[in-house]
């Protein structure tokens, strides 16, 4: 170990080999953090002769956590066995599951995913006689996991309005639900093992004094609920080890608080500070650059970054005539790149604030016949036939489960209609049971005590109610893989998913892909498989290696790099959001991601803004630069850019010039707006576009004298559509 911390610099040498007690790394981009942690992890065990399983390490996401336990494993080998290593969900899982007693669900609780939730929580709308389109469901469901991450159960939501006691209702209808399935949604992994940690103190001793040393990576993105967490676990021995940058918070719309860093210092005041300022990721430039947009928010500690890596190229600015030629510039510099040998299609990322930005970069690419990759916009296990065979076996594993029940049913049809599911769903009710129950019932063989209630329903039922039996008996016999091929031959699920639709071959490919992955987990179980598949995230599906440059949006950038960044967009109203303009804090948030997006770049920077944008009804709108363009220093930039009053800046010259002249005439004069049009689309809308086939509605506004449509197409992502022009249909549910 002391050859190996001759290899770190004199900051990271003073955090890992830092004393006991609590310890605050406030780590700047690119400055190795990942390398502390895992080295501070070998420096316990082995030098301090700590115990692996004595030592939690908390990361963020799976992907973090699998990197760091490689690496862990590479220095350690044998004697880091037993360390607890995984993200906050995950180390909640299994505490949950061991202290199940002291909760309202038993330990084969399922982990609802974000569409579960969707699901559940319209049908409390309906039932409690809710209007969605007031009550929207998605709206709703954020107010109740910003309640439970402020650890506040349904009894203690706090009313300030007669909306709130609705909101209020409406949580404890959706909780009852979640009990009832025997399920969780993730807010409540966090939510029920704080309250555990609270309010039993025999367990939180156990815990407490187990974990002599607890370390937390990406601190900056945890919750109120994260903080009190890590504050019940360190209880005992006071050995908390935080490694985030406040600069980095990207993530305060799900809850994340930079906040907690300013919490930590005062909870412990006895805590050591360490500042992590050498980056090994970019050129000084990029770092120059980068902070001087950062340095305009307040609240945050000042950190000098610097690197050996040398001063590098000036940051381009491009300023398109339109959004067309925005796309077009991307494309054609990577293209030219490439074709001269300077770089890898791989080595490049482009960058933009919201998902709907991809499409003139797409169109752009398909004209340059070049290939490209999108991250988080078509996730794999958010795919229908994914989700359809993961909520198969989640019902077998868990036949409480009434989300992945309604899903499977009739899947494929098999003559199991709403009525008869609502049949079904009465009958649990009135009887205090499960819907899953009351359809194990209908296969036992001395008949079922429902089926008068169920009156000619339970015919319908009785077909699906045996097939589940029968995969229940086999659950612990056949390995999760065998069940998979069980449940895929006795639904004739191969025929249904070629028979209904055109993308056969990538469908069942995707079927079979998923069965790859249970392979992995033929040791495991089907427990551990469920879970995974529940907690994972779009970065855990992104391909190691692939040539082709990647396309994300600037939230998905983090904890990534790249030779070559390009962040298209910024202009006002794109980056930052148009959302953040009345809002100081959202503001700071916007300039953080610009931030974290601006320092992912290793050797070349650009930076985009278009002159015009196409509006929503065909004209186009005159942009203003963003004011984030404005804070970047003259001599660290190369470009130009101009604003709507005929004032330009000059990057290439030390000086601000006036030009009365300059009028860009890049179209022809804009066509006069349509009249106001009456708002047709809702969210989860079905619907059908002549090119792109059926979709769902995921967001609608009225704009410009028009609706503008965002739409989910499987296999294609989201688009954004004029509702004028787009001949979308809606389609009867």
């Amino acid at each position: 170990m002391t050859n190996i911390l001759a290899e770190l610099n004199p900051q990271q040498q003073k955090a890992v080999a830092a004393p006991p007690g609590p310890i605050l790394v406030l780590a700047g981009p690119g400055s190795g953090k990942t390398r502390v942690l895992t080295f501070r992890i070998a420096y316990l065990i082995a030098v301090k002769n700590i115990p692996a399983y004595q030592i939690m390490a908390v990361t963020f996401t799976n992907k973090a956590a699998r990197e760091m336990g490689q690496r862990v494993s590479g220095l350690l080998g044998e004697k880091a066995d037993g360390l607890w290593l995984g993200t906050f969900h995950a180390m909640c899982g299994r505490i949950l599951r061991r202290e199940a007693e002291h909760l309202p669900v038993d330990p084969n609780f399922v982990i609802f995913d974000a569409d579960d939730q969707l699901t559940l929580i319209k049908r409390v709308i309906k039932e409690s006689k809710l209007n969605e389109k007031e009550y929207s469901p998605r709206q709703v469901l954020a107010k109740i996991s910003n309640a439970k991450n402020d650890l506040f159960t349904p009894g203690e939501y706090p009313l300030l309005s007669y909306r709130d006691e609705t909101i209020q209702a409406l949580y404890k209808a959706y909780q009852a639900y979640l009990v009832a399935s025997n399920a969780m949604d993730f807010d409540d992994m966090l939510l029920y093992t704080a309250h555990l940690l609270e309010h039993q103190p025999e367990v939180r001793q156990k815990y407490a004094r187990r974990f002599q040393h607890i370390l937390v990576d990406e601190f900056q993105d945890t919750n109120l609920a994260q903080y009190y967490l890590l504050s019940y676990l360190a209880s005992q021995h006071n050995n908390l080890f935080v490694v985030g940058d406040e600069d980095q918070s990207i993530y305060r719309w799900r809850g994340a608080d930079y906040r907690n860093v300013q919490r930590f210092t005062d909870s412990f005041k006895d805590h050591e500070k360490i500042l992590l300022e050498q980056n090994y990721r970019s050129t000084q430039t990029i770092l120059d650059s980068a902070v001087a947009i950062i340095n305009e928010n307040p609240h945050r500690t000042e950190k000098k970054l610097f690197t050996a890596r040398g001063t590098g190229e000036a940051v381009i600015v491009y300023e398109a005539p339109d959004d067309h030629d925005e796309a077009a510039y991307v494309a054609d510099v990577i293209a030219r790149q490439v074709s001269q040998g300077e770089a890898r299609e791989s080595d490049f990322a482009i960058m933009y604030r919201t998902n709907a930005q991809s499409r003139l970069l797409e169109e752009a690419f398909r004209r340059a016949n070049m290939n490209y990759r999108l991250v988080g916009t078509q996730r794999f296990y958010g795919r229908r036939e994914v989700k359809d065979m993961i909520a198969f076996l989640r019902l077998i594993y868990n036949p409480k489960d009434e989300v992945s029940l309604g899903r499977v049913i009739n899947l494929p049809p098999r003559g199991i209609g709403s009525v008869t599911l609502q049949s079904l769903q009465g009958v649990a009710r009135q009887s205090g049971a499960s819907s899953g129950e009351i359809l194990l019932s209908l296969a036992a063989d001395g008949g079922s005590p429902f089926s008068d209630a169920l009156g000619n329903a339970a015919a319908r039922l009785k077909p699906f109610s045996q097939l589940l039996a029968s995969w229940r008996s086999h659950i612990d016999q056949l390995s999760p893989t065998d069940l998979f091929d069980q449940v895929l031959l006795d639904t004739g699920y191969e025929a249904y998913i070629k028979a209904e639709t055109d993308e056969l071959q990538d469908r069942w490919a995707n079927v079979l892909e998923l069965r790859a992955v249970l392979l992995e987990y033929e040791e495991g179980g089907l427990a551990e498989f469920l879970e995974a598949m529940a907690l994972v995230a779009d970065q855990d599906t992104l391909p190691d290696t692939i040539d082709a440059p990647t396309m994300m949006t600037l939230h998905a950038a983090k904890g990534l790099e790249f030779p070559r960044v390009f962040i298209i967009g910024l202009d006002e109203h794109y980056l930052p959001h148009s959302r953040s303009m009345d809002d100081p804090e959202e503001l700071a948030e916007e300039r953080r991601l610009l931030y974290v997006g601006m320092t992912r770049a290793e050797d070349r920077l650009y930076l985009t803004r278009a002159l015009r944008r196409r509006s929503p009804y065909g004209s186009y709108e005159t942009m203003q630069p963003s004011r984030f363009l404005l804070d970047l220093p003259e001599n660290l930039v190369k470009g130009r850019i101009s604003r709507g009053d005929n004032w330009q800046q000059s990057f290439d010259s030390n000086q601000y010039q006036w030009d009365r002249t300059y009028v860009p005439d890049v179209h022809k004069k804009p066509a006069a707006p349509p009249k106001t049009r009456q708002q047709q689309f809702f969210p989860d809308m079905h619907v059908q576009h002549p090119v792109y086939g059926e979709g769902v509605v995921r967001n609608s506004r009225l704009e410009y004298g028009d609706e503008t449509v965002e739409v989910y197409f499987d296999g294609l992502g989201l688009k954004a559509l004029v509702a004028s022009m787009s001949r979308l249909e809606i389609l009867e549910d």
